[in-house]
């Protein structure tokens, strides 16, 4: 019922911020420029999201090995195509984390391995994220003369900087955490995660990685907006894209539906570019996104992979 619940007002939030925003645009015009699409560039898009995937699953890899998972490079990266399907079907990312765990659990350690590596992963990813776009944020102002626009950034970026201080407090308060079943395993997680982000040759690799994955990312977006003819440059797509994905992240919608059209057309307005052009890329990365999706779907049943919900082993496996 609960879960019932939460995917509904998930729904619900996607439905009316995809309202919203193509409220505000003309649809016959959209419906134009749909038909004058450069096909190539999509498909060019497309294979940028493949790299940007197989380089992840090496991340995810790397953070397995550091929690005493041993995951091949070729089943880090069928689970990490799975996890796409997933994560298309089901609210937000956390379809395709659980698909993973349970994948893990099931053929290579048992939960709490599982757990924590896919969530030190995310939280990774999210944190070198959080990171690029405060590295970036002296460029970002400069390209948005938009005063509002201005300020969501530099939110974002203080938001950014409290996460990482909030990681560094909770690593430094262990020995208080895990006094309290509460908390035990926040802090065990929050050690695990500062150890494989400054662990010479591992944190090496998940920093390439990442910012590598991140910078696909932009390109990923330049790709599409070359599709539809958009003046979206290179240095434009790193400065305006990374910090709509860092929104979309948050997870109030349908794999981001809503919130990634929401925050890229109000990024684009902010940038003194087209609205129509940051709706089209949006749109259209979602569509690619899902398409991801759904080749996860196919090779999720030609893999013969079963993915069940053990609810006690779960439970037990997640932080109390």
């Amino acid at each position: 019922m609960r879960t019932s619940i939460t995917f509904a007002v998930k729904a619900a939030i996607s439905g009316l911020l995809l309202y919203l925003a193509l409220d505000f645009v003309n649809l016959d015009t959209l419906r134009g420029r749909m038909s004058e699409i450069e096909w190539p560039w999509i498909l060019a898009a497309f294979a940028v999201m493949a790299v940007q995937l197989g380089l992840v699953s090496l991340r995810w890899q790397q953070i397995a090995l550091a929690c005493g998972t041993k995951l091949s490079r070729r089943t880090a990266f069928l689970y990490m195509v799975i996890a796409s399907f997933f994560n298309q079907m089901l609210p937000s990312t956390i379809g395709g984390d659980a698909a993973r765990i349970w994948l893990v659990a099931h053929h290579h350690s048992g939960w709490k391995g599982a757990v924590y590596s896919v969530l030190i992963d995310r939280g990774a990813g999210l944190l070198w994220l959080a990171l690029i776009v405060l590295a970036c944020l002296p460029w970002s102002l400069n390209s948005i003369p938009n005063p509002v626009g201005r300020i969501t950034l530099i939110a974002i970026s203080a938001a950014s900087i409290a996460g990482i201080v909030a990681l560094f407090t909770i690593d430094r308060s262990r020995r208080w955490l895990t006094r309290w079943r509460l908390t035990r395993h926040l802090a065990e997680i929050a050690s695990v995660t500062w150890r494989v982000l400054t662990w010479r040759r591992i944190g090496f690799a998940v920093a390439v990685l990442s910012v590598i994955g991140h910078f696909l990312t932009a390109l990923t977006a330049w790709c599409v907006a070359r599709a539809i003819g958009s003046s979206l440059d290179l240095v434009e797509a790193l400065l305006l894209i990374l910090p709509v994905v860092l929104i979309a992240s948050i997870p109030i919608s349908i794999a981001g539906w809503g919130v990634r059209e929401a925050a890229m057309v109000t990024a684009f307005v902010y940038a003194g570019l087209p609205r129509d052009d940051g709706l089209l890329v949006s749109l259209l990365i979602g569509v690619e996104s899902f398409a991801m999706g759904a080749v996860g779907g196919l090779t999720w049943v030609l893999s013969g992979e079963q993915i069940k919900a053990p609810h006690h082993k779960v439970a037990a496996a997640h932080p109390r």
